[in-house]
C-alpha cells in the first residue's frame, strides 16, 4: 500500500493517507469541522474530525464518549475488540494523551433493496489537545461486504482488516500540526 502526505484543513495538519483514497469534499459538502477520504478502489473511508475538547474525568473517558457519540443510536450490534493508550509519532504531538480503540460493527437487518455490510471494522484515534481546547478524533472505517473480500481463517484478520491497521497506524506515525493557530484555544 502506497502512502501520499496529504494536507488537511488547508495545509494546517498534514498526514500520511493511501495514494488511492480520494478528497470527498470534491463530490459532496463535508462540515469545516471534518476532513473526509473515501478509498476510489473500495468501500473503506477516513474521517477526521477537529472536536470541542470533552473534560470529563480521565482520557479513556472521553474516548468512551466520542465512541457512544458514533454508535449510539444506530440500531448496530457492537463489539470493542481492543482499548489502548498510544502514542502519535515523533512530531509535536508525542506527549500529547491519545488512545484507540478497534471495534466491529454488524448492522441490524439492513434496509430493503440497499447494500448493507456484513460487518464494519473501524479503528478509533483520540488525540486530546487540551490546551488548544481540542480533541482530534479519526476513524477509519473498513466495512466487509459479503463476496466482496476474502474471509481469513478463525481467529485470524480479513485482508482488509490489516489494510485498516496499516492505515490506522500511518496515520498515528505521520499527523502533523503545522499551524496551531488551527485549533483557536
Amino acid at each position: 500500500m502506497s502512502f501520499t502526505n496529504t494536507p488537511l484543513y488547508g495545509g494546517a495538519l498534514t498526514v500520511d493517507l493511501p495514494s488511492n483514497f480520494a478528497d470527498t469534499s470534491q463530490i459532496r459538502e463535508v462540515p469545516d469541522h471534518q476532513e473526509v477520504y473515501l478509498d476510489t478502489d473500495g468501500y473503506s473511508s477516513i474521517v477526521i474530525e477537529i472536536l470541542e475538547y470533552v473534560d470529563k474525568p480521565s482520557d479513556e473517558a472521553a474516548l468512551q464518549y466520542h465512541f457512544a457519540d458514533l454508535v449510539d443510536g444506530t440500531g448496530d450490534s457492537t463489539t470493542i475488540l481492543k482499548q489502548e493508550r498510544v502514542e502519535f509519532g515523533d512530531n509535536g504531538l508525542r506527549d500529547k494523551p491519545a488512545l484507540a480503540l478497534t471495534f466491529i460493527q454488524t448492522p441490524a437487518s439492513p434496509p430493503p433493496k440497499r447494500k448493507t455490510p456484513e460487518f464494519v471494522y473501524i479503528h478509533l484515534l483520540l488525540l486530546r489537545l487540551k490546551e488548544q481546547g481540542s480533541d482530534v478524533v479519526v476513524s477509519v472505517n473498513v466495512p466487509h461486504y459479503k463476496g466482496e473480500y476474502e474471509e481469513a481463517k478463525e481467529g485470524e484478520d480479513t485482508r482488509l482488516m490489516k489494510d485498516g491497521w496499516a492505515v490506522r497506524e500511518r496515520v498515528r506515525e505521520t499527523l502533523r500540526v503545522v499551524e496551531w493557530g488551527l485549533f483557536g484555544g
